[in-house]
């Protein structure tokens, strides 16, 4: 009652639970190949009803959560050929169990425990015994997978402790698979999107080790893993969106795991900023904000953080004006390793805020129930294209699928804070060099620069994806959202133009309404490149401003 958030948290999940008891529990209805939305559904109404059981007791509460867990156990399966379906109702009945076990009758405790064992713990035994599929991955799968049925073990290790030592041991093997790929500094490969997913079920399962068996088997030290809170941080631009490459929305969302996060490491930067997600009234809050609600919160400008940094496991670089200006100027680029899990073919893709809104986007994922969006026709699509990415299109070609790329310099200083990034590999058969400077000048103006060169003349086209009004004439551009104006310059070379093409595959793909693509088309096709834009944001009704600029190569910047 002290803690005025703390308690509006307490009275949203109390009016979810009002939701809940009205509606019908979970139905097993496959959408695509997945049984996920409605284990999802499970689960959070479970944290929600058994949460609120424990701190009030009354008794609808458990009987609603009966009712959910009866009619999972009821499904003739949990999907296991899409195993985060059944790694995700595993966690559900787990904490189920777990936190309603004093109130259980002999028979319910049965039948639930009997779930977990068969619908769930035993449907991974091939996969730990084989040590095959999510087991040996190194992303999110292994982390929503081990999570989930390490849950399922512990809730009933005391009543069949052989085989869930062996789960357990096998989870605990496996996991810093997945881990290790927040190294060296808490980036993740997959995008905002996924470090949500894979965190969250990575702190499920360190939380169940620690207050289960008294400790994480130090996996919690592992390298990275310390940092990867403040990845969250930086992703988050001022416009309330995170930079959303690979198959993330650019939705920030709530994040009950950095309150964990913040506790574990001491981190009150953690705790700020998804305190302050919590005050966005279309963040909705959850069980586990509650159970893991930190009070001690510092801002990034308080605690000291910069405003420029790179994480070099990802090699994704953000660079901003302002920690507390909610007009700031903000930019997020990015290299990395296209062939990582759910990567869209975008190196060298950049977004920007300012004014409190986005105004170069990143589309965002496609339907994942598109025919082979998973397989052979996932180039094919729009969205996941290199020329649907704020970036150069080679020929009218992808990106190679297997390419990586570094950022290969970089220098954050108040005046001129910059990376570049070495792209070579994006086309290895059509340039012997391409590099892409991207820079934020005396904190107000972005400069993106580009220098190719090319055994044969190639076509270059550079673009940008924007919802804003966009208005071209010759080497300037003019984009305008409310109160807001973005003015566009071809620096060099002569003779370079703007247009705006459009950004409507064809159905059944998101038509992308809404949108259009700011393009740079050159005179001619080329064998070597300087190509300078300058992005310009201004008040609506105030002079273009003055870029204080000169030509230069990158390796000069």
């Amino acid at each position: 009652r002290s803690v005025p958030q703390a308690r509006a948290i307490y009275e949203h999940v109390r009016t979810q639970a009002q939701e809940i008891h009205s509606a019908p529990p979970v139905q097993h209805i496959l959408i695509g190949p997945r049984l996920l939305a409605q284990s999802r559904r499970c689960l959070e109404r479970i944290y929600t009803l058994a949460l609120l059981y424990r701190l009030d007791g009354k008794p609808e509460y458990l009987e609603r959560a009966l009712r959910e867990l009866r009619a999972a156990a009821g499904f003739p399966d949990w999907n296991p050929s899409h195993f985060l379906d059944t790694a995700e109702m595993t966690h559900a009945f787990a904490i189920g169990y777990d936190w309603l076990y004093p109130a259980l009758l002999p028979e319910d405790r049965a039948w639930i425990r009997s779930a977990i064992l068969e619908k769930g713990i035993r449907q991974a035994l091939p996969f730990y015994e084989q040590q095959r599929g999510w087991v040996v991955n190194r992303f999110n799968w292994n982390q929503v997978c081990n999570g989930g049925i390490g849950l399922g073990a512990l809730a009933i290790a005391d009543e069949d402790p052989e085989l869930c030592r062996k789960v357990l041991s096998w989870a605990i093997q496996s996991l810093p698979r997945a881990m290790a790929s927040y190294a060296p500094d808490g980036g993740w490969p997959e995008g905002p999107g996924y470090w949500h997913y894979a965190t969250r079920y990575n702190v499920y399962f360190l939380a169940g080790l620690e207050t289960a068996l008294g400790t994480d088997f130090s996996l919690s030290e592992m390298q990275g893993f310390a940092q990867a809170g403040r990845f969250r941080v930086h992703f988050s631009g001022p416009a309330e969106k995170t930079f959303n490459y690979a198959d993330a929305g650019d939705n920030i969302g709530g994040a009950a795991e950095m309150f964990w996060l913040a506790r574990r490491f001491r981190e009150p930067v953690y705790t700020w900023h998804q305190q302050r997600r919590l005050e966005n009234p279309k963040v909705r809050p959850e069980a586990l904000d509650l159970i893991w609600y930190q009070t001690e919160s510092r801002s990034p400008q308080q605690a000291g953080w910069p405003l420029d940094t790179l994480f070099r496991g990802v090699e994704v670089a953000f660079l901003r004006s302002s920690w507390e200006d909610p007009d700031a100027v903000f930019v997020g680029v990015k290299a990395g390793d296209l062939k990582v899990g759910h990567s869209q073919l975008d190196l060298g893709t950049f977004v920007l805020d300012f004014g409190r809104m986005r105004w170069a986007i990143d589309l965002g994922p496609d339907d994942y129930n598109l025919p082979g969006y998973f397989g052979k026709e996932r180039w094919n699509y729009y969205r996941l294209r290199t020329e649907s990415h704020n970036t150069i299109l080679i020929d009218n070609q992808n990106q190679d699928p297997k390419a990586e790329a570094a950022i290969a310099a970089h220098r954050f200083r108040p005046e001129l804070a910059m990376v570049r990034l070495d792209l070579t590999k994006a086309y290895p058969q059509r340039v012997s060099r391409w590099e892409r400077g991207v820079a934020l000048v005396a904190r107000r103006h972005v400069l993106v620069q580009d220098e190719i060169e090319a055994p044969q003349p190639v076509e270059a086209l550079w673009g940008m994806v924007t919802d804003a009004e966009v208005k071209a004439a010759g080497a300037m551009a003019e984009l305008r959202k409310p109160g807001w104006t973005l003015a566009a310059q071809v620096l060099r070379p002569s003779g370079a133009v703007f247009d705006v093409v459009s950004t409507a595959p064809p159905p059944p793909q998101n038509p992308n309404r809404g949108t259009s693509k700011l393009v740079v088309r050159l005179p001619e096709k080329i064998t070597s490149l300087r190509l300078v834009v300058a992005l310009m944001p201004r008040r609506e009704g105030a002079a273009t401003p003055r870029l204080d600029w000169k030509d230069r190569p990158l390796a000069e910047w």
